[in-house]
Protein backbone atom coordinates (compact mmCIF):
# COMPACT_ATOMS: atom_id res chain seq x y z
CA UNK A 1 0.00 0.00 0.00
CA UNK A 2 2.73 2.40 -1.00
CA UNK A 3 0.20 5.03 -2.10
CA UNK A 4 -1.84 4.92 1.09
CA UNK A 5 -0.62 8.39 2.10
CA UNK A 6 -1.38 10.00 -1.26
CA UNK A 7 -3.58 13.11 -0.86
CA UNK A 8 -4.04 12.44 2.86
CA UNK A 9 -4.49 15.32 5.31
CA UNK A 10 -3.93 15.45 9.05
CA UNK A 11 -4.44 17.70 12.06
CA UNK A 12 -2.03 17.28 14.96
CA UNK A 13 -2.68 19.12 18.20
CA UNK A 14 0.42 19.93 20.19
CA UNK A 15 2.12 19.69 16.81
CA UNK A 16 4.80 22.32 17.31
CA UNK A 17 6.96 20.23 19.63
CA UNK A 18 7.61 16.90 21.29
CA UNK A 19 5.53 13.91 20.21
CA UNK A 20 3.31 15.92 17.89
CA UNK A 21 6.20 17.46 15.99
CA UNK A 22 7.95 14.10 15.63
CA UNK A 23 4.83 12.59 14.10
CA UNK A 24 4.24 15.64 11.91
CA UNK A 25 7.70 15.31 10.36
CA UNK A 26 7.12 11.62 9.66
CA UNK A 27 3.73 12.19 8.02
CA UNK A 28 5.09 15.10 6.01
CA UNK A 29 7.88 12.87 4.74
CA UNK A 30 5.18 10.54 3.39
CA UNK A 31 3.53 13.43 1.56
CA UNK A 32 0.68 14.06 3.98
CA UNK A 33 -0.60 17.65 4.26
CA UNK A 34 -0.45 18.56 7.95
CA UNK A 35 -2.01 21.26 10.13
CA UNK A 36 -0.14 21.98 13.35
CA UNK A 37 -2.38 23.13 16.21
CA UNK A 38 -0.47 24.64 19.13
CA UNK A 39 -0.96 27.56 21.51
CA UNK A 40 2.74 28.50 21.47
CA UNK A 41 3.40 31.05 18.73
CA UNK A 42 7.19 30.87 19.01
CA UNK A 43 7.16 27.08 18.90
CA UNK A 44 4.98 27.17 15.79
CA UNK A 45 7.38 29.58 14.10
CA UNK A 46 10.33 27.32 14.93
CA UNK A 47 8.46 24.26 13.72
CA UNK A 48 7.71 25.91 10.40
CA UNK A 49 11.38 26.75 9.93
CA UNK A 50 12.42 23.14 10.50
CA UNK A 51 9.65 21.41 8.59
CA UNK A 52 9.45 20.51 4.91
CA UNK A 53 6.23 19.75 3.07
CA UNK A 54 2.68 21.02 2.99
CA UNK A 55 2.17 22.30 6.51
CA UNK A 56 -0.23 24.86 7.96
CA UNK A 57 0.32 26.42 11.42
CA UNK A 58 -2.59 27.40 13.67
CA UNK A 59 -2.21 29.07 17.05
CA UNK A 60 -4.98 27.28 18.93
CA UNK A 61 -5.89 26.72 22.57
CA UNK A 62 -7.50 23.28 22.42
CA UNK A 63 -9.66 24.05 25.46
CA UNK A 64 -11.44 26.80 23.50
CA UNK A 65 -14.02 24.98 21.37
CA UNK A 66 -15.02 27.92 19.10
CA UNK A 67 -11.38 28.66 18.27
CA UNK A 68 -10.73 24.99 17.54
CA UNK A 69 -13.73 24.75 15.22
CA UNK A 70 -12.70 27.91 13.37
CA UNK A 71 -9.21 26.51 12.77
CA UNK A 72 -10.54 23.10 11.68
CA UNK A 73 -12.99 24.68 9.26
CA UNK A 74 -10.28 26.94 7.85
CA UNK A 75 -7.93 24.00 7.24
CA UNK A 76 -10.74 21.92 5.73
CA UNK A 77 -11.53 24.80 3.41
CA UNK A 78 -7.94 24.75 2.16
CA UNK A 79 -7.60 21.00 1.69
CA UNK A 80 -11.26 19.92 1.15
CA UNK A 81 -11.13 16.96 3.58
CA UNK A 82 -9.65 15.78 6.87
CA UNK A 83 -8.41 12.19 7.05
CA UNK A 84 -6.40 12.08 10.28
CA UNK A 85 -6.66 13.66 13.71
CA UNK A 86 -3.96 13.12 16.32
CA UNK A 87 -4.34 14.68 19.76
CA UNK A 88 -0.89 15.17 21.26
CA UNK A 89 -1.60 18.40 23.15
CA UNK A 90 -1.10 17.77 26.85
CA UNK A 91 0.37 19.04 30.08
CA UNK A 92 1.58 17.19 33.18
CA UNK A 93 0.84 19.82 35.80
CA UNK A 94 2.45 19.70 39.22
CA UNK A 95 4.00 16.32 39.97
CA UNK A 96 5.99 14.47 42.61
CA UNK A 97 3.30 15.38 45.15
CA UNK A 98 0.73 13.40 47.15
CA UNK A 99 -2.98 13.57 46.34
CA UNK A 100 -3.80 15.74 49.35
CA UNK A 101 -1.30 18.31 48.06
CA UNK A 102 -2.91 18.64 44.63
CA UNK A 103 -3.91 22.18 43.74
CA UNK A 104 -7.49 22.23 42.41
CA UNK A 105 -6.80 24.90 39.79
CA UNK A 106 -3.87 22.87 38.48
CA UNK A 107 -6.00 19.71 38.50
CA UNK A 108 -8.74 21.39 36.46
CA UNK A 109 -6.24 22.82 33.96
CA UNK A 110 -4.61 19.42 33.40
CA UNK A 111 -8.01 17.83 32.76
CA UNK A 112 -9.03 20.68 30.48
CA UNK A 113 -5.99 20.42 28.21
CA UNK A 114 -5.65 16.64 28.17
CA UNK A 115 -9.31 15.59 28.12
CA UNK A 116 -11.43 18.50 26.95
CA UNK A 117 -8.79 19.24 24.32
CA UNK A 118 -9.29 15.79 22.80
CA UNK A 119 -13.05 16.28 22.70
CA UNK A 120 -13.06 19.79 21.19
CA UNK A 121 -10.89 18.73 18.26
CA UNK A 122 -12.82 15.50 17.80
CA UNK A 123 -16.17 17.26 17.69
CA UNK A 124 -14.88 19.77 15.15
CA UNK A 125 -13.29 17.13 12.89
CA UNK A 126 -15.76 14.25 13.03
CA UNK A 127 -18.40 15.80 10.70
CA UNK A 128 -15.82 15.90 7.89
CA UNK A 129 -14.84 12.27 8.48
CA UNK A 130 -18.47 11.15 8.57
CA UNK A 131 -19.20 12.83 5.23
CA UNK A 132 -16.36 10.92 3.57
CA UNK A 133 -16.96 7.66 5.49
CA UNK A 134 -13.29 7.52 6.43
CA UNK A 135 -11.07 8.74 9.22
CA UNK A 136 -8.30 7.89 11.62
CA UNK A 137 -8.34 9.41 15.11
CA UNK A 138 -5.53 8.90 17.61
CA UNK A 139 -5.63 10.22 21.17
CA UNK A 140 -2.29 10.18 22.98
CA UNK A 141 -2.82 8.69 26.42
CA UNK A 142 -0.13 7.41 28.80
CA UNK A 143 0.85 4.40 30.86
CA UNK A 144 -0.09 6.69 33.76
CA UNK A 145 -3.70 6.33 32.60
CA UNK A 146 -3.48 2.54 32.77
CA UNK A 147 -1.40 1.97 35.90
CA UNK A 148 -1.47 5.32 37.69
CA UNK A 149 1.79 7.03 38.56
CA UNK A 150 2.24 7.93 42.22
CA UNK A 151 2.88 11.64 42.52
CA UNK A 152 0.93 12.39 39.35
CA UNK A 153 -2.74 12.34 40.32
CA UNK A 154 -3.88 15.03 37.87
CA UNK A 155 -2.05 13.61 34.88
CA UNK A 156 -2.93 9.97 35.63
CA UNK A 157 -6.60 10.87 36.05
CA UNK A 158 -6.64 12.85 32.81
CA UNK A 159 -5.01 10.11 30.75
CA UNK A 160 -7.34 7.48 32.22
CA UNK A 161 -10.20 9.66 30.99
CA UNK A 162 -8.63 9.81 27.52
CA UNK A 163 -8.52 6.00 27.45
CA UNK A 164 -12.18 5.87 28.48
CA UNK A 165 -13.08 8.39 25.77
CA UNK A 166 -11.28 6.29 23.19
CA UNK A 167 -13.24 3.15 24.11
CA UNK A 168 -16.55 4.97 23.79
CA UNK A 169 -15.75 6.72 20.52
CA UNK A 170 -14.29 3.55 19.00
CA UNK A 171 -17.58 1.75 19.58
CA UNK A 172 -19.79 4.66 18.53
CA UNK A 173 -18.16 5.08 15.10
CA UNK A 174 -17.14 1.48 14.39
CA UNK A 175 -19.46 1.12 11.39
CA UNK A 176 -18.56 4.42 9.72
CA UNK A 177 -15.10 3.75 8.29
CA UNK A 178 -13.62 5.82 11.12
CA UNK A 179 -11.31 4.27 13.69
CA UNK A 180 -10.55 5.84 17.07
CA UNK A 181 -7.58 4.53 19.02
CA UNK A 182 -5.20 5.65 21.75
CA UNK A 183 -1.48 5.22 22.32
CA UNK A 184 -0.09 4.93 25.84
CA UNK A 185 3.64 5.64 25.99
CA UNK A 186 5.81 5.26 29.04
CA UNK A 187 8.62 7.82 29.34
CA UNK A 188 9.55 9.44 26.03
CA UNK A 189 12.25 12.07 26.33
CA UNK A 190 10.37 15.22 25.39
CA UNK A 191 10.32 18.79 26.67
CA UNK A 192 7.50 17.87 29.04
CA UNK A 193 9.60 15.11 30.60
CA UNK A 194 12.68 17.33 30.78
CA UNK A 195 10.69 19.83 32.85
CA UNK A 196 9.51 17.23 35.38
CA UNK A 197 11.31 16.62 38.68
CA UNK A 198 14.13 14.13 38.12
CA UNK A 199 12.82 11.99 40.97
CA UNK A 200 9.51 11.62 39.15
CA UNK A 201 11.25 10.67 35.89
CA UNK A 202 13.41 8.08 37.70
CA UNK A 203 10.32 6.60 39.36
CA UNK A 204 8.72 6.07 35.95
CA UNK A 205 11.84 4.86 34.13
CA UNK A 206 12.68 2.33 36.86
CA UNK A 207 9.38 0.59 36.12
CA UNK A 208 10.31 -0.06 32.48
CA UNK A 209 11.81 -3.55 31.94
CA UNK A 210 13.97 -2.24 29.09
CA UNK A 211 15.42 0.29 31.56
CA UNK A 212 15.41 3.16 29.10
CA UNK A 213 13.17 5.89 27.74
CA UNK A 214 11.41 5.51 24.44
CA UNK A 215 12.53 7.63 21.50
CA UNK A 216 10.57 10.10 19.43
CA UNK A 217 11.32 7.97 16.37
CA UNK A 218 9.77 4.90 18.02
CA UNK A 219 6.71 6.94 18.93
CA UNK A 220 6.31 8.38 15.44
CA UNK A 221 6.64 4.96 13.80
CA UNK A 222 3.90 3.40 15.90
CA UNK A 223 1.61 6.42 15.71
CA UNK A 224 1.96 6.55 11.92
CA UNK A 225 0.89 2.90 11.67
CA UNK A 226 -2.13 3.48 13.89
CA UNK A 227 -3.41 6.29 11.63
CA UNK A 228 -2.59 4.46 8.41
CA UNK A 229 -5.07 2.85 6.01
CA UNK A 230 -3.53 -0.53 6.83
CA UNK A 231 -4.74 -0.32 10.42
CA UNK A 232 -8.37 -0.87 9.47
CA UNK A 233 -9.65 -3.50 11.94
CA UNK A 234 -8.65 -1.96 15.25
CA UNK A 235 -10.73 0.63 17.06
CA UNK A 236 -11.36 1.65 20.65
CA UNK A 237 -7.98 0.17 21.55
CA UNK A 238 -5.11 1.60 23.56
CA UNK A 239 -1.76 0.59 22.10
CA UNK A 240 1.29 0.01 24.28
CA UNK A 241 4.60 1.84 23.93
CA UNK A 242 6.18 1.13 27.28
CA UNK A 243 9.25 -1.04 26.86
CA UNK A 244 7.48 -3.97 28.52
CA UNK A 245 5.88 -2.13 31.44
CA UNK A 246 2.34 -2.80 30.22
CA UNK A 247 1.61 -6.23 28.80
CA UNK A 248 -2.16 -6.01 28.44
Amino acid sequence: MKDQWKNKTAIISGGAGGLGYALAKRLLSHGVTVALFDDRRQALDSAMEGTEGKVYPYQVDVTDAPTVKKAVDDFAGKVSKIDILVNCAGIVGKSNIKSHEVDMDDFERVLAVNVKGCLTTFQAVIPYMLRQSYGRVLHIASIAGKDGNAGMLSYSTAKAAVIGMTKVQGKEYAETGITVNALAPAVIRTEIVENMPEAQVKYMTDKIPMKRCGTLEEFAAMAAFIVSEENSFSTGFTYDLTGGRAVY
